[in-house]
């Protein structure tokens, strides 16, 4: 059977595709190199022709995901019917940004031997989402429902605190301790914004409200 010849970025994508879906399947842990050049039919040598490793194409499949949580959040910044607050309201509730896919590519990412990568996706997620909620913040400045003097370097200061505190229980918090810090950042958002105390209430609806899982929404 005649090898099929790709473009080398249709070849790479393959690549990712696959290991993505292996990922998800099999446990990160458990899917080798092999286990997946197997599943595509191509060559060791062909592999490492992209990739140095396993964690290099998870370090991919990050980028892809953000990118797709990116470009969510940028619609919803751009949406010109929603008013800032009704924006904030879209990306930080329980409705969570992203998907199921994300909340596994998470868990992929708190192995202690993707440490050093998950550190570099946490700053990359501060640097692509900060201009985005920046765009927001000075909406509500001009709509009145936010006093912030610089948008943008508060929301880094903000989402890092985020980011690392309420980081998917790399400080192990139960689930009434995370809640009540989450209740601290709702407070130390609306501070730092110039909002009305409250409201930013919906990042912490009711306990009857949450999902079934109990898993708090994240960026």
């Amino acid at each position: 059977m005649a090898r099929i010849t790709k473009a080398p970025w249709e070849r790479r994508l393959e690549i990712v595709q696959t290991a993505e879906r292996l990922f998800r399947a099999r446990g990160y842990a458990n899917c080798s190199v092999d286990t997946i050049i197997r599943e595509i039919g191509v060559a060791k040598g062909t592999f490492y022709y992209y990739f140095k490793s396993k964690a290099e194409i998870l370090g991919a499949i990050v980028d892809r995901t953000l990118d797709r949580i990116v470009d969510q959040a940028g619609q919803v910044a751009d949406d010109p019917s929603l008013s800032a607050m009704a924006k904030m309201r879209v990306l930080l509730s329980d409705s969570h940004v992203g998907d199921e896919s994300t909340r596994d590519l998470a868990e992929m990412m708190h192995l202690p031997e993707n440490r050093e990568l998950h550190e570099i996706s946490n700053i990359q997620t501060v640097l692509r989402l900060s201009p985005v909620f920046a765009r927001i913040v000075r909406q509500g400045n001009r709509e009145g429902s936010l006093a912030t003097e610089h948008p943008l370097e508060t929301v880094q200061f903000l989402l890092t605190g985020a980011q690392f505190l309420l980081d998917g229980g790399l400080f192990r918090f139960s689930g009434p301790e995370t809640r009540i810090r989450r209740e601290v950042a709702q407070q130390i958002i609306e501070k730092a914004f110039g909002a009305m105390p409250g409201s930013f209430g919906f990042m912490n609806p009711d306990p009857v409200e949450r999902k079934p899982d109990g898993k708090s929404p994240s960026l």
